[in-house]
């Protein structure tokens, strides 16, 4: 199985993503990863673009392919980055289960974006300003949908392990 995180910057992502990838003994992909070791092989500076989010999904399908279940973070901001999460599942024969977390409380959400600390070298995080302004489309499939301001992270992991599909192994969800 293919699990899909979305949302915002702030919003709790890479923590309950790790603890539920920990939990599940999944392969965890963080888009983030991919593109700061891309930056550090990209002596120019350039813009990598969509480089992160194509080599994440090229991994996350070699891993699916093994029979792996792929906790895969990313912001996933837009229509085309779900579309193609969801081909990378397609493409190797499996469901997808998509989560977008969300921050009701602007207050929280502004604190955890002005108060993150980089966990890799070189990584720029994002400004509240940023945040605000990024191009968010909105979700035009079904999906799971946590505030992580109304829950914690294990409580926030348990709600998705309640919601994730029980398909038979080489059973396809349709």
């Amino acid at each position: 199985m293919l699990i899909a995180f979305g949302g915002l910057p702030g919003t709790g992502k890479t923590t309950v993503a790790q603890t539920l990838a920990r939990k599940l003994a999944a392969v965890y992909l963080r888009v983030d990863t991919f593109e700061q070791a891309i930056k550090s092989c990209n002596s120019g500076g350039a813009d990598i673009e969509a480089a992160g989010y194509v080599a994440a999904y090229s991994v996350a399908g070699d891993n699916l392919r093994l029979g792996s279940t792929v906790v895969a973070d990313s912001v996933n901001s837009l229509k085309i980055t779900r579309n193609a999460w969801r081909n990378v599942a397609f493409d190797a024969s499996v469901q997808i289960f998509e989560i977008e977390l969300v921050c009701s409380d602007a207050a929280i959400h502004r604190h955890r974006v002005e108060g993150r600390k980089a966990d890799s070298p070189n990584l720029q995080l994002p400004t509240w300003q940023s945040v605000l302004e990024r191009q968010y489309d909105p979700w035009e499939c079904a999906h799971l949908v946590v505030d992580t301001a109304k829950f914690s992270v294990e409580q926030a992991v348990e709600v998705i392990m309640q919601r994730l599909p029980l398909t038979p192994p080489g059973k396809r969800a349709v």
